[in-house]
């Protein structure tokens, strides 16, 4: 039986970079990877010449010990300026700052709204919406976006979650851009950037080189006294620290002698599924924009991009492509998933936005990717905690988005996985402390 040092399960970002800060401490890290390559989330596909990621993927990073990885690779600067498609409607994001092709009297309506709304407590996203924008545009943009990529009433949705990722309109902007095309910039960053060859895996590429990587290990059982993991391939390994990656509920259903508080506790948290329809064009250019997000709900998308456009790279010459989002919660019924129904759906949207005609569609593909986003549902974080404080008390060490169960992007996860390596040392200031929703 092999003897491994750290076990670090999951060869997402957060493993690999927990690798990376445990190897250059001195010390012997081995990944165990359950598919048969590494990447996670963040690794992509080919299909017929086309490249996809697994949803938009751009990186904003700002943290020294990611760029000091991402910069290694070649890459391509785009201006974040994001489009929402509303009935029949192309506004910019954020949509209340740019509501200027709307009728006089939805424009009236939203101002109004916004300017009369009265201060209230805030017990759920729901209240803060209404407190943020005011019940019209409450309900016309967030509350309906809500359904379609949460898969819940926004009243149902914890807060910690928003951070900076939504802002209140200030009445001054919102006016502007309610009388001219103002392109104003108020996104959360103003610049992204984009491998140029090989998709964004290519980012965390660099974090193989050196990396102990074993892949098509799925673990199937956690002995926490005996320090052994068994793999469906039947291998076993002893280990002297283990950190997951892997999501906490599959975590927790592999470890012997769990508690029933925790097993009820981790039940009880749920994430998005996502379903891809990636589409091949036969002609150049059929996006106009990098990604939109899409507010008409009888299309199951709810967010788009173009591949080609992040990198010309990534559609054969005279070509182009797009990806589109479909999220869907535990308990939707399996029917409204079923591709051939997601794929014509996602044909009819293109021919409504005016994009394309069915006979430019080369390529019209599917995946399911079973894990998208953590649902903060109310209450789950106390739940969650739960849950994360025994397994550290059992002296497993937790990171990224689905081994913290948090909201993290590429970059976060990439520190989540170095934070928890440091704390293998006892050098982390802060473990798993959820403060990266």
């Amino acid at each position: 039986m092999e003897n491994v040092e750290v076990a670090i399960l999951g060869g997402g970002v957060a493993g690999l970079s927990a690798a990376k800060t445990a190897r250059d401490a001195g010390l012997q890290a081995t990944v165990f990877e359950a598919e048969a390559a590494p990447g996670g989330l963040l690794a992509n596909f080919e299909v017929d010449g086309f490249r996809f990621d697994h949803a938009v993927h751009l990186s904003f990073a700002t943290e020294p010990e990611v760029r000091a990885v991402f910069d290694q690779t070649e890459y391509i600067t785009h201006k974040p300026e994001p489009m929402c498609w509303d009935e029949g409607h192309w506004l910019r994001h954020p949509i209340q700052n740019n509501m200027h092709p709307l009728s006089t009297d939805e424009r009236v309506s939203m101002i109004s709204g916004l300017v009369s709304r009265e201060d209230r407590e805030v017990e759920n996203y729901g209240d803060w919406l209404l407190y943020q924008y005011g019940q019209p545009i409450a309900e016309r943009w967030p509350m309906r976006y809500t359904r379609k990529y949460w898969r819940c009433e926004a009243d149902k949705l914890g807060i910690d979650w928003i951070g900076n990722r939504m802002r209140r309109p200030q009445l001054e902007e919102v006016l502007r851009g309610a009388f001219q095309n103002d392109d104003t910039n108020t996104y959360y960053v103003k610049e992204m950037r984009y491998p140029a060859q090989g998709g964004y895996f290519e980012f965390i590429k660099p974090l193989l080189q050196g990396c102990d990587l074993r892949c098509d290990h799925r673990a199937t059982a956690i002995d926490m006294d005996a320090r052994k993991i068994t793999f469906a391939n039947g291998q076993v390994i002893k280990f002297r620290q283990l950190l997951a990656t892997i999501p906490l509920p599959d975590l927790v259903g592999i470890i012997a002698d769990v508690p029933a508080t925790i097993t009820t506790a981790v039940k009880t948290l749920m994430a998005t599924h996502i379903d891809l329809i990636s589409v091949g064009f036969s002609r150049p250019d059929v996006s106009p924009y990098l990604w939109f997000y899409i507010y008409d709900e009888d299309i199951e998308a709810a967010r788009a991009y173009s591949p080609s456009i992040k990198s010309p790279c990534n559609a054969p010459a005279g070509k182009s492509s797009m990806q589109f989002e479909i999220y869907s919660h535990p308990n939707d019924e399996p029917a409204n998933r079923d591709p051939d129904y997601l794929k014509e759906n996602t044909v009819k949207a293109l021919s409504r936005m005016g994009l394309c005609d069915p006979e430019d569609i080369c390529l019209l593909h599917h995946k399911h990717v079973p894990h998208g986003n953590v649902i903060f549902d109310l209450g789950m974080e106390e739940r969650r905690d739960t849950v994360r404080e025994w397994l550290m008390e059992k002296g497993i060490h937790l990171a990224g988005r689905f081994g913290e169960w948090a909201y993290l992007w590429s970059n976060q996860a990439f520190m989540s996985g170095h934070d928890a390596a440091l704390n293998l040392q006892g050098k982390a200031k802060s473990p798993n402390s959820g403060a990266r929703r």
